[in-house]
């Protein structure tokens, strides 16, 4: 069923995410800060641009946002020119970045005052995820607010599951970047070990990523880390921004993220070496930097 949808942010994740929306037979008006990246979507999509988040959001069904971090996110919900403030009642306001689960409690509590339903959605895959259309989206929210919105990101994604309530979509997120952090530091710790000992890297892939070793990262990033080459996904500062999530929401929960914490900080090395661009499998080029002096 076509809808009339808004999207918010159209950074190397949002604009593809929009552009499956326009693609899947919605009517989808834009907002970007960069007013050109928003005609220029336009132009690609024949959708339509909005000069403020208030203005998108009026006379959308949903208005979905995926923008930097939690301070972003709060300047384009709230204001005069805030999608709230364009929002009608009995809409829903499905949030797509990555943020701390207290400020999707927060915009939560803000929009049930307006009758507005909201769904934190962070998102995994990345940019080649986005542009595919297959990215996993995990949700936190009301059950049937979330069956609702479901088969419209349907268009942008391939699994999506409702965590529990509001925030639980992010509580997820910093598992899954949790998780990526002990495998790319371990892949990366195998690979030197690999050139250490003077063996084929393409061998030796073939020959353990098919048992228990095998993960996304050997399959996805093996043969650029072996090369040298960081320029093929996920930027380490955004990695550390969500890092940063998790290790300040472990110190409210109570767990303990010990190889978490290290690994952040070998990212703060990487962003050291000027590789705050560089994709998360760069934490290899630490340990060479590391290995030459």
């Amino acid at each position: 069923m076509s809808m009339n949808v808004s999207f918010i942010g159209l950074g190397v994740m949002g604009y593809p995410m929009a552009g499956h929306l326009a693609n899947a037979g919605h009517t989808v008006t834009v907002y970007n800060r960069t007013t050109a990246k928003a005609e220029q979507w336009a132009q690609q999509y024949s959708g339509k641009v909005a000069l403020n988040p208030a203005l998108a959001a009026k006379g959308a069904d949903i208005v979905f946002m995926c923008v930097g971090n939690d301070d972003d996110l709060r300047s384009v919900v709230y204001g005069e020119d805030g999608v709230l403030a364009g929002m009608a009642d009995g809409k829903v306001l499905v949030d797509h970045t990555t943020t701390s689960a207290e400020v999707a409690r927060e915009i939560s509590a803000k929009a049930a005052l307006q009758n507005i339903a909201f769904i934190d959605a962070p998102v995994s895959g990345g940019q080649a995820g986005a542009e595919n259309g297959v990215l996993t989206v995990m949700a936190g929210g009301d059950e049937a607010v979330f069956a609702k919105v479901q088969p419209v990101m349907a268009a942008f994604s391939r699994f999506s599951q409702l965590l529990g309530e509001v925030g639980s979509g992010q509580l997820c997120k910093m598992v899954n970047q949790i998780c990526i952090a002990g495998v790319v530091q371990g892949l990366a710790e195998g690979l030197h070990f690999a050139k250490q000992a003077g063996l084929d890297g393409e061998k030796v892939i073939e020959t353990i990523s098919k048992g228990a070793a095998g993960s996304w990262q050997m399959e996805n990033r093996y043969k650029t880390m072996w090369a040298g080459e960081y320029e093929f996904g996920f930027a380490v500062d955004w990695m550390r921004k969500d890092l940063g999530i998790a290790l300040d929401e472990a110190k409210n929960n109570g767990a303990t993220l010990p190889m978490t914490a290290t690994v952040d900080q070998y990212y703060a090395d990487v962003q050291a070496l000027g590789g705050g661009r560089y994709d998360t499998s760069s934490l290899l080029a630490r340990i060479e930097s590391l290995h030459k002096k």
